[in-house]
């Protein structure tokens, strides 16, 4: 019986609703590199307002499927812009979702790597702290080390991916890390052998 690997599933969340946004264009840029050996699935965050009304049983099937998502994924990438000094509407909401049930949330100890995107060259550092912020109040496991934030975007989007070199080392590495950070807290192999 022969066997293939399996690569590690990370969500990739956009933190822009936008069709060619640089926050999309980052997590395209890291899906297609072949440096990246896992199976990165990005999901586009068109989910209702949250309403604490409309969670629970009640919860729209979108919603049901994004948590069901990100509780089988082995970790998060979020790649987020920066809007008016802090982070978007559209990203809070989605970790607002996410949080819930309260104590039971799939976000829970889930390792998520932060980056930030901006065509400014601060590359979006405020947002990245409220990110971080928000993240480990649920409480996420947010990877440390260097901030990964990605200034003077515009200048490095080829085809609606983020094609500079340096900048996708850095991402790529920091990807990497949240993989070992993975196996080394919970015993759980980067990759996983299938048979077939």
């Amino acid at each position: 019986m022969d066997q293939r690997v399996i690569p590690p599933q990370i969500i990739g969340l956009p933190g822009s609703l936008r069709q060619q946004s640089y926050s999309l264009a980052v997590l395209r840029g890291l899906q297609a590199h072949p440096d990246l050996a896992v199976d990165l699935r990005i999901w586009r965050l068109d989910l209702p307002l949250y309403n604490e009304d409309e969670d629970g049983s009640a919860a729209p099937v979108v919603v049901q499927r994004f948590r069901n998502a990100i509780g089988r994924s082995t970790g998060i990438v979020i790649a987020t812009p920066e809007y008016n000094h802090g982070i978007p509407g559209v990203l809070k909401n989605a970790l607002d979702w996410a949080s819930r049930p309260f104590g039971k949330s799939v976000l829970i100890h889930k390792p998520v790597l932060v980056i930030s995107v901006s065509p400014a060259f601060t590359g979006g550092a405020r947002a990245h702290a409220q990110v971080n912020e928000t993240l480990l109040s649920i409480p996420a496991d947010v990877i440390g080390g260097p901030q990964v934030v990605i200034g003077n975007a515009a200048s490095k989007i080829v085809d609606g991916s983020v094609a500079d070199k340096n900048d996708l080392a850095f991402a790529i590495s920091a990807v990497h890390g949240m993989l070992a950070y993975t196996s080394a807290r919970w015993g759980q192999p980067q990759s996983l052998l299938a048979e077939i």
